[in-house]
């Protein structure tokens, strides 16, 4: 069987075929070696093959880290199978450390006879000093328990490219297309659309595409040719829920999603946001459509885009901010200005490592009692968290259908992990989705004046637009009278509109899905929310193959929570709590319902591996 690509063969490997269920691979280096790009190219040829993936992107904290050191280092990790999975794994089946400091920042996370791919050439002792290593690892035994295999790759990918005339400095840059084609033929992975993406990537530099594609087949060859691989490694597509899958990452599902969302609520989008690490991808996403009616607006700081969002959800558009932690507590006095207008708006929290800056590009759930309770004065809103990558998608939809229905600014968590993570999203049949139903007063009945503040069964005012002929009103951060929305300080009224915005919230509660339960319905449940859904779902699947009797539920809405969940909780004698932080929701959730939930917690930048959970687990269930 051989497939031809550009006039070139690439045929499949004679050597013998070892047929798995999935498999971990984890290419790591300098954040300019382009692992990042490998790792995406592998995705997609994985996803292009049927098989079910889940990616985890890991970006140095640091902009332009020095080079060679532990801090500067980049790694992509990939889990294809052929089965549905949920997580990006464990332990590694492979990993690709293109320097000393890449193999010590990693190595603990391969398996025990674990394929180690090294790039030999930069194992020398300037990389051991700037990796902070005393002896050459390779010479010490740290590295019996695995499958070493030394390639190197600086020196064959400079030779692959020479011809072409690139610099030497363009053709080191070249050597993360030869790891690239070496995993290719190491997993029976089409080289096609690999292919296709550098001729198009590099369409007006076309010496660079040629030594991009040589360096691409040296890599394949020299796995062809050495006799360092004693097999290659199949993995079957996987069988998935018929329909047409395209791979997509959180950030790039969300803006989908928002731009679906206005077109069923008939809006134009305008997005106001000022760049922040992880959530930019969002703005730089939505720039890209303006043809589709989406609005961008890069401000200049966290303060004027809630400003702008206001002004565009005041003027009746679908009006949306982004940010990460110390930008949303930058938006939280404009976010309460919003919660007095009553105005419908969402503002997108993609979550990090805090507190201030903490870690930029590492992931976090610490978020959550900020975005409930970071406001001066009694300000509830609603709050709703994405669980995957694809599920980004309907999360905007649902945001905005709940803002729209009670003229509220909602609450829409993700976090790096989600957001730069990616899966096969099931592209939906745009009939299936509902309309969201918006409408505007189109004037003051009978010459009566305009009430502003007269709601309607859900406690929802009207949203009256601008220019409107008799629907001047006042707007601004002062408490307004009920009804008629002048401003109003008497002690009464701001009781009565206090308790009036926080019941509209609870009235969410009606209008979401109850919660659901997976497994028994007594003994251990799992409590998850937000990003550790993969985790918490694969760790008790597992745990009940083992024999224990340990179900699992997802909270999507925050607040409020869902109507049936304190009854979901008193059925069972106990309840685990797993969070990228100390216990926030386990806080919320002992107060609010009396009952002594546990925790498991982890703050270390990084998502649950499945056998932590595991472990939490086993030390609970029966």
């Amino acid at each position: 069987m051989s497939t031809t690509v550009n006039d070139v063969t690439q045929s499949k490997s004679s050597r013998h075929i070892e047929k798995v269920t999935d498999i971990v691979v984890r290419l790591a280096g300098d954040s300019g070696d382009g692992m990042q790009l490998a790792g995406t190219q592998l995705t997609n040829t994985s996803a292009l093959v049927g098989n079910d993936i889940a990616t985890f992107p890991d970006f140095p904290a640091e902009i332009r880290a020095p080079r060679g050191t532990r801090a500067g280092v980049s790694g992509f990790q990939l889990h294809f199978a052929s089965s549905e999975i949920f997580t990006p794994g464990d332990g590694l089946d492979a990993l690709v450390a293109m320097n000393p400091a890449a193999l010590v920042t990693n190595v603990g996370d391969l398996k025990p006879q674990g394929i180690l791919i090294l790039n030999s050439d930069s194992f020398e002792p300037k990389e051991f000093k700037l990796a902070k290593i005393d002896q050459d690892p390779r010479t010490t035994g740290a590295l019996d328990g695995y499958r070493v295999i030394e390639v190197p790759m600086t020196t064959l990918t400079r030779t692959a490219v020479a011809e072409t005339g690139v610099s030497q400095k363009l053709a080191d840059q070249c050597k993360n297309f030869f790891a690239m084609g070496l995993l290719y033929w190491l997993f029976g992975r089409d080289m096609s659309a690999t292919l296709r993406f550098i001729e198009s990537k590099f369409a007006h530099k076309p010496e660079i595409a040629e030594a991009n594609r040589k360096a691409l087949w040296a890599g394949w060859n020299y796995g062809e040719t050495t006799e360092e691989f004693a097999s290659t490694y199949e993995v079957a597509p996987a069988k998935l829920e018929p329909g047409t899958y395209r791979n997509i990452m959180g950030n790039q599902a969300l803006a989908w999603g928002l731009m679906t969302a206005a077109h069923l609520s008939g809006k134009e989008l305008f997005l106001g946001s000022y760049p922040i690490t992880p959530a930019s991808d969002v703005l730089h996403e939505l720039s890209r459509y303006k043809h589709f009616g989406v609005r961008t607006f890069q401000a200049e700081d966290e303060i004027a885009a809630i400003c702008s969002v206001i002004g565009a959800a005041f003027g009746g558009s679908m009006a949306v901010t982004t940010s990460s932690g110390p930008g949303i507590v930058l938006k939280q006095e404009g976010i309460g200005l919003a919660v007095m207008l009553e105005l419908p708006l969402l503002v997108i929290n993609i979550q990090r490592g805090g507190p201030s800056t903490g870690l930029p590009t590492k992931t976090e759930q610490a978020d959550l009692l900020m975005v409930l309770f970071g406001r001066n004065g009694e300000c509830p809103i609603p709050v709703i968290a994405a669980r995957s990558p694809g599920d980004c998608f309907d999360t905007a939809i649902e945001a905005w259908r709940i803002a729209t229905q009670f003229m509220t600014p909602v609450f829409v968590l993700s976090d790096g992990y989600v957001a730069n993570g990616a899966e096969p999203w099931r592209i939906p049949d745009v009939k299936t989705l509902a309309p969201i139903a918006v409408t505007h007063p189109a004037g003051a009945e009978n010459g009566t004046p305009y009430r502003p503040y007269q709601r309607d069964e859900k406690l929802a005012r009207p949203w009256a637009l601008p220019g409107t002929p008799g629907l001047m009103h006042r707007i601004g951060g002062l408490e307004k009278e009920d009804v008629t929305g002048n401003v109003n300080y008497e002690p009464g009224n701001h009781q009565h509109m206090v308790r009036t915005r926080a019941q509209k919230v609870e009235n969410v509660a009606s209008a979401i899905e109850p919660i659901t339960v997976d497994g028994p319905e007594s003994g251990l449940l799992v409590l998850s929310w937000g990003g550790t859904y993969g985790a918490c779902r694969t760790a008790v699947v597992e745990s009940r193959r083992a024999g224990k009797q340990v179900a699992h539920a997802h909270l999507r809405w925050l607040n409020p929570f869902p109507a049936n969940l304190g009854e979901v909780l008193h059925r069972y004698q106990q309840v685990l709590i797993p969070e990228l932080n100390l216990g926030q929701l386990r806080m919320l959730v002992n107060a609010r319902f009396g009952i002594q939930a546990v925790g498991a917690n982890k703050v270390q930048g990084k998502p649950f591996k499945v056998s932590e959970l595991i472990q939490s687990i086993l030390g609970l269930a029966e």
